[in-house]
């Protein structure tokens, strides 16, 4: 499996970004994709998931940015989105998609998550 997010650049305070996880194949119908994100000195960490199509689609997001970025999924393209809104200068950092089979179980923790993809840098600045 491939994934490969896209979508970073560069934003000002509290506009939005969408972040892309293009995977390879119907992989969705397996495959449960989160989004991570890890800034210079700092751990990685879970942002949000959704579960595979066979597993319903549900979806996790993390109390630190729930409200401001949601998880999608647009099963013909096999890309995963996280849409950003309300950026703040600490959201800042290198955004990380990674696959698990199924389900969002133990969502955050990015030992659970086999395959990953290339970062995408999202950095937010006046």
């Amino acid at each position: 499996v491939q994934l490969q997010a896209s979508g970073g650049g560069l934003v000002q305070p509290g506009g939005s970004l969408r972040l892309s996880c293009a995977t390879s194949g119907s992989t969705l119908n397996i495959l449960a994709i989160g989004w991570f994100r890890q800034a210079p000195g700092k751990r990685r960490v879970g942002l949000a998931c959704i579960s595979s199509s066979a597993s319903g689609g549900t979806t996790e997001v993390s109390e630190f940015v729930k409200g401001r970025f949601t998880i999608s999924r647009d099963n013909a393209k096999s890309t995963v989105y996280l849409q950003m809104d309300s950026l703040k200068p600490e959201d800042s950092a290198m955004y990380h998609c990674a696959a698990k089979w199924h389900t969002c179980h133990s969502y955050n923790d990015d030992s659970a998550y086999p395959m990953w993809g290339q970062g995408t840098l999202v950095t937010v600045s006046s």
